[in-house]
């Protein structure tokens, strides 16, 4: 079986999965098409032209299944080439348009991003989320935008079909050899491994550490996750502020983001946009206990005693109760590992 592989905004989230992919089904042929992740408008709009003018000889190659995330315009490429059309179509949603916190992103704003995921899950046969809330958000989203058009858009009609053909199938994440005896977990660590970027929210996290600190409760930072050469000033100052509490600060090789997952205590989300939560389930599955909003895709995955509430301040005071007591197991996340995965991965392409 030949799935042609296509990734139109290559972030290391997404290019975790599509190599995941190739390494845990090694009996299918892939083919994997990638373009970089930046100029968002640009990536989410033209892919199908960048790649016809890239990689049009393999895009014309037969392929059984078409596999694409939700950044690909899917029903575009697919009038470019009829032969894809003919193909087997799937699209994966690691997120979704419509549940993105627009105010502060306005290139998110415009309705073109919207229709480029919509447009992709009416086109395919199969379309998979990663979460039951980032399916109901799209859905949800999607019926509204219809609802909004002036004439002609029959929003119920069209979102009943796209509910009938999807479904849930999460993310993997890798295993972990966990072995503390060499290097055992450093006490009342939190560890941020999290994009550095304002949906991320690391205003709460970071406002949640100076008021530990001013209570004098002893904590030490583990401060990782993808940078770029913009990022929310909270981190400038919370270097400054949080000196003397902090192990590792920035984004560092693959090695030593998995050795310091694995000496970390607690992991800490406080995202205003996350739709499974990958780094922080990898740290969970690295022995790190999760801390997590009552919000987004955490409700789905963490019971409430990992649930901190909605603010910095009970962020801090759930800390400020925990960090000493240590009461709180580490949750079992071997239903989200590739073994038990691959089986679900295998049946929707095979089936």
């Amino acid at each position: 079986m030949r799935i042609l592989l296509l990734s139109a905004y290559d972030t290391p989230s997404h290019s975790n999965w599509c190599k995941g992919l190739q390494q845990h089904l090694p009996e299918l042929y892939w083919n994997y098409l990638t373009l970089p992740p930046r100029h968002f408008p640009w990536r989410i709009r033209g892919n199908p032209i960048s790649w016809y003018a890239t990689c049009s000889q393999e895009l014309e190659d037969s392929h059984d299944i078409v596999l694409a995330t939700s950044m690909v315009d899917l029903a575009t490429l697919c009038g470019i080439y009829p032969n894809l059309a003919r193909a087997r179509k799937i699209v994966y949603f690691h997120e979704n348009q419509f549940a993105y916190p627009l105010s502060k992103s306005p290139k998110r704003g415009t309705v073109e991003p919207r229709m480029v995921n919509l447009y992709a899950a009416v086109s395919a046969d199969k379309v998979v989320f990663n979460s039951e809330f980032n399916q109901d958000t799209f859905l949800r989203g999607a019926r509204d935008l219809l609802k909004s058009m002036p004439d002609f858009s029959f929003p119920d009609t069209i979102m009943k079909k796209v509910e009938k053909k999807s479904r849930v199938i999460p993310v993997p994440i890798q295993d972990f050899e966990l072995d503390s005896s060499d290097n055992p977990r450093i006490q009342n660590s939190l560890v941020w491994n999290h994009r550095w970027e304002y949906d991320k929210n690391p205003r709460d996290f970071f406002q949640a550490c100076y008021l530990l600190k001013s209570w004098d409760i002893p904590f030490k930072l583990i401060v990782m996750g993808q940078q770029f050469r913009q990022h929310p000033g909270d981190f400038d100052y919370a270097r400054q502020e949080l000196d003397d509490h902090i192990l590792v600060w920035g984004e560092q090789s693959r090695e030593d983001y998995l050795y310091w997952l694995c000496r970390g205590e607690w992991t800490v989300s406080t995202a205003y946009h996350e739709f499974q939560g990958v780094a922080l389930m990898e740290a969970v599955r690295a022995g790190n206990i999760p801390v997590v909003p009552d919000r987004l895709s955490y409700p789905e995955f963490f019971p409430g005693e990992y649930r901190f509430g909605q603010s910095a301040e009970a962020l801090a005071n759930f800390l400020k109760e925990n960090l000493s007591k240590k009461e709180l197991p580490l949750p079992n996340l071997d239903m989200f590992s590739w073994k038990e995965l691959s089986p679900e991965y295998k049946s929707l392409f095979l089936n």
